[in-house]
Order: structure tokens, then sequence, then C-alpha cells
């Protein structure tokens, strides 16, 4: 007789394995250690090829294997054969809050039946062109709504939203400043 219980899914989120990694990481800080890399090469013109390798956790290495190609539209002289730079960083912001979402609600057992974050940005082309030293080369602010229906109360979703805005690393990223050390090497 078989006695282990079965694995709890919540849209699509295994709910025990996400407990179980959240009560190692609470008892030892170091459980939840990890780190993620990417190259990216210039293929030629404004596009770019970034390969995701590895990333690691808790000091060990794991392989991954994806690409991610990004190209201007044709009007800023790309060949508009990919996203653009801004469109794939908007992307990551999106993609992490998904999780969140979905994390979240999987551990209070809200079923979702649908998630959707439409999320937008104004850039102003003459910072990032040099033209005007007075105007920020990036955005002033971005818009992001979320959309989000499912089994919990309105109550519950606003509580699971304020908990995704304090807790997304690419939300935290992107809406405080954080420190780039980036260093030339030539040749």
């Amino acid at each position: 007789m078989n006695t282990t219980a079965p694995t709890q899914t919540v849209n699509g989120v295994n709910v025990d394995a996400l407990r179980a990694f959240i009560d190692a990481v609470n008892d030892d800080p170091n459980q939840g250690s990890c780190g993620f890399r990417v190259v990216t090469k210039w293929q030629g013109g404004t596009r770019t090829c970034t390969r995701v390798d590895h990333w690691s956790l808790q000091g060990e290495t794991l392989p991954r294997g994806y690409v991610i190609h990004t190209d201007e539209p044709n009007q800023l002289c790309g060949a508009d054969s990919a996203p653009n730079p801004q469109e794939v960083l908007m992307a990551g912001l999106n993609a992490c809050m998904t999780v969140g979402y979905s994390a979240l609600c999987a551990l209070m057992g809200i079923e979702l039946e649908s998630l959707e974050i439409e999320c937008s940005g104004d850039l102003d082309l003459r910072g990032f062109l040099g033209l005007d030293l007075s105007v920020k080369p990036g955005y002033d602010s971005i818009r992001s709504t979320v959309r989000i229906k499912g089994s919990g109360t309105p109550e519950q979703f606003e509580k699971i939203h304020q908990q995704v805005l304090k807790t997304s690393p690419n939300f935290f990223n992107i809406s405080r400043p954080v420190r780039i050390d980036a260093d030339l090497v030539v040749g």
C-alpha cells in the first residue's frame, strides 16, 4: 500500500515543493543563495544573441541552454528580426511578477483562470542619441497593469499584489537604483 500523499499542484506550481524550499531557506539562508549570468554577443547591425548557459544555486552550477535574440525595429535602424532590448526588459519584469502571482496564489490555494500583465513606457530618444544632455536616456516611469481572475477574493488578490510588489526581484531592480559595476576589456 502506497502511503505517500499525492503532490499538491495549483496553477501548475508544485505547492509541496515550494513550501519545502521556503522552509529550507528559512532554516538556512544559504539555501537561497543563487546567481544568474548571461553573455550577449553582437550579431551585426543592431542584432544581439544572448546565451543563458548556466545558473547557480547554493554554490552549485546548474545547466540551462537558452538563447535570447534582440534587434531594433526598422525605424530605429534595425532589421526588426526580434524584440528590442526595451521590450525584453519589460518582458523580464512581467515574467518575474507573473511567477510571484502564480506562486503566491498557489500557496493560498487560489486557482487562477487568467493572468495578464501589460507594461509600457515612453522614451525620449534625444537622450539615447546624446542630442540633449538634459534628457534622460531612460524612462521617467513605466506603467504596469495586472489583470487577474481566479477563485480568490478581491481582498486576497490585493494582498498578493502588494506582496508581489514587495518581493519580485525584477520589480525591485527596475523600480530602485541598483549599482552596476561596468568593466571594459579592450582587445
